[in-house]
């Protein structure tokens, strides 16, 4: 948005990100950040960064922010702050602080199988706040793919959102392959419109610290949300996700599958909320979540929530959080396989069910290679 809409509402924003609770308690001596005291840097000018967007040919628009706010306004305006909710501490420090982003306009009935590409770029000690606007009409069906090449000491505090009409289908990627110096906090938001299917598929594989929101608030019937989300702290990396399914009103659905590991040092945090308002009649929701421990010094916790006030509903989670199946590596050892190897096959074949919600082959490939450079011996 333009510099001079920005400084109107800064000053709120920031209050409103002072004022504000994460959400998250140090649950155990294992996580050293305190979220609620996280030390953030405060740009005294323009931070810097930049934006590439690549649209399919056709009718999507696709371009920067400034370019939306000065030949698209009345769409933008239709969309932009949408999802966000007041108790998302993050995004009101990327709103104070929004200089670059992108908007995303898929018109009504218009489908595309060609994904929109966004990448925000910074190098050094950097900060950048990037803020994404996806806005699709009645019908519309369309994939955005964001990528964060970020490195050195970089601190990236950034929003996602997608708002829809009737019967839209939005799928959403962001893997997160940053250097494991940076720091990046993301929320990331969705408000479907009735009957429409809104998709996040995440990887936060980088950065020293990694914490997302990811949220899908379901307010009219028909709704089908999904959530893929899969993390890897190796090292000293700490991973903190959150993921919410908001029902507010009945006939709606809802999946999230979420694979996490941690090797060496890695540590790791999933809060996992479902939420069934009382008039959220039939809605049927799931949540599973799963995680291994490759060292003795890793740890995840795994803390799925369920907060359910209808009673004409299917709803169910489940958790797992452990080693690698011995009888499974003695099976394949048993055939053959060294026991390094079957454990490297055994910790990708895990990641799978989370893996091929990514739209695109090349993209999914894209994570194998980069899991494997994490569960292979340094």
């Amino acid at each position: 948005m333009s510099s001079q809409l920005l400084e109107s509402d800064r000053a709120s924003a920031l209050e409103r990100f002072r004022t504000t609770g994460t959400g998250r308690e140090k649950p155990s001596r294992y996580w050293k950040f305190d979220l609620e005291t996280l030390d953030v840097p405060m740009p005294s000018g323009t931070p810097g960064g930049s934006v590439e967007i690549d649209a399919p040919a056709g009718r999507i628009v696709a371009c920067d922010l400034q370019t939306a706010q000065r030949d698209h306004a009345a769409l933008l305006e239709r969309a932009f702050g949408k999802a966000i909710v007041p108790s998302m501490k993050f995004a009101h420090l990327a709103r104070a602080f929004t200089h670059l982003g992108a908007f995303v306009y898929i018109p009504r009935d218009c489908a595309s199988d060609d994904p929109v590409v966004i990448r925000y770029r910074s190098a050094g000690s950097s900060s950048i706040f990037p803020h994404t606007v996806v806005f699709a009409e009645r019908g519309a069906r369309a994939t955005v793919v964001e990528h964060l090449d970020v490195d050195g000491d970089s601190f990236v505090c950034g929003i996602a959102e997608i708002v829809t009409d009737e019967s839209a289908d939005v799928t959403y990627a962001a893997p997160q392959l940053a250097s494991e110096s940076t720091r990046i906090l993301f929320t990331r938001a969705a408000l479907p419109g009735r009957d429409a299917r809104v998709t996040w598929a995440t990887a936060d594989l980088g950065a020293s610290l990694s914490v997302a929101d990811i949220a899908v608030i379901a307010e009219q019937p028909g709704i089908e949300a999904h959530v893929a989300s899969l993390f890897f702290p190796g090292g000293s990396q700490h991973v903190d996700i959150v993921s919410t399914v908001d029902h507010r009103v009945g006939e709606t659905t809802s999946e999230t599958v979420v694979k996490a590991a941690a090797t060496g040092a890695g540590q790791g945090r999933y809060l996992g909320n479902i939420r069934i308002a009382a008039r959220a009649q039939q809605t049927q929701a799931s949540l599973r979540d799963d995680a291994l421990l490759l060292s003795k010094r890793a740890h995840i916790d795994s803390i799925p929530a369920l907060e359910i006030a209808a009673n004409d509903v299917k709803a169910f989670h489940g958790a797992t959080v452990g080693a690698l199946d011995d009888d499974a590596i003695f099976y394949m050892t048993s055939r053959g396989v060294d026991r390094a190897a079957a454990e490297r096959m055994i910790a990708l074949g895990f990641f799978e069910p989370v893996i091929e919600r990514f739209p695109s082959e090349s993209l999914r490939e894209t994570l194998r290679e980069a899991l494997q450079r994490k569960v292979e011996p340094a």
